[in-house]
């Protein structure tokens, strides 16, 4: 593995405490990151920082149990995580669900609304609050996940595909919003990776996935960690309002 060059900076990144938002501290504390972990699950926290502690990675690590869909609590994370770490440079929004699968005409619009809030407006609410920070510092990175469904929508994934095409939107808005503040913004969209968001997709809904991907098999959630460690870094600096395909050769555009 290559050690990107983070050294000295903060990130914060949604969605921490498992699956690729969790690869993604790794990855960012192996090359001198400091991270905040922010996450609805308070357990799951704690346990990812035992674990982090268990191999050696805990310096520089610091958690929020926080509702992503509550501005205010939004607000509370973010100042305390300015209080703990001085700064932030880097914010990874990782934080999502996919809410089950059902066609269209059967989701249930409670189950419509809370993904739309936490996978579009939670990123809407994060950036709300961290972006004043960044372009008071002339510096920051922003990567949003996304999702190859939001390019193409997937069947019996309305509210998902939604949420996720949004997300590619605000990416492109923000981005040129900020494109001349020293704060880039992209987005990335992968393909499906085995993570624990697979337990709520019935096992068909899967295997259609992963029947599309050209290469055969699932992304692992380090590939993604190296792609958005390193939109996240210095050397990344002309790209911005910008989606990179993480799907396996799936994506047509």
């Amino acid at each position: 593995m290559n050690r990107i060059d983070l050294e000295g900076r903060v990130a914060v990144i949604t969605g921490g405490a498992q699956g690729i938002g969790l690869a993604v501290a790794e990855r960012m504390l192996a090359s001198g990151a400091k991270v905040a972990l922010w996450d609805v699950a308070a357990d799951k926290l704690e346990s990812t920082r035992g674990a982090l502690t268990a191999s050696g990675m805990v310096n520089g690590v610091e958690t929020e149990a926080v509702e992503l869909s509550d501005a205010a609590a939004v607000d509370a994370a973010t100042a305390s995580t300015l209080a703990k770490l001085g700064r932030i440079d880097i914010l990874v929004n990782s934080a999502g669900i996919t809410g089950g699968n059902a066609p269209t005409w059967e989701l249930d619009p409670e189950v419509w609304r809370r993904v739309i809030e936490v996978n579009l407006t939670g990123c809407f609410l994060t950036c709300r609050s961290i972006v004043p920070l960044m372009k008071a510092q002339g510096y920051g990175r922003i990567v949003n996940i996304a999702s190859v469904a939001g390019k193409e929508g997937n069947p019996n994934a309305a509210h998902y595909s939604a949420s996720k095409a949004g997300l590619i939107g605000l990416t492109k808005s923000l981005g040129k919003e900020l494109a001349q503040s020293g704060v880039l913004v992209n987005a990335v969209t992968p393909a499906a990776a085995r993570t624990p968001i697979f337990d709520s997709m019935k096992p068909e809904h899967i295997q259609y996935m992963l029947a599309k991907i050209p290469m055969a098999r699932l992304l692992e959630v380090g590939e993604a960690a190296a792609l958005i460690a390193w939109l996240c870094s210095e050397d990344c600096s002309f790209s911005t309002a910008a989606v990179f395909d993480l799907s396996g050769g799936r994506a047509t555009y």
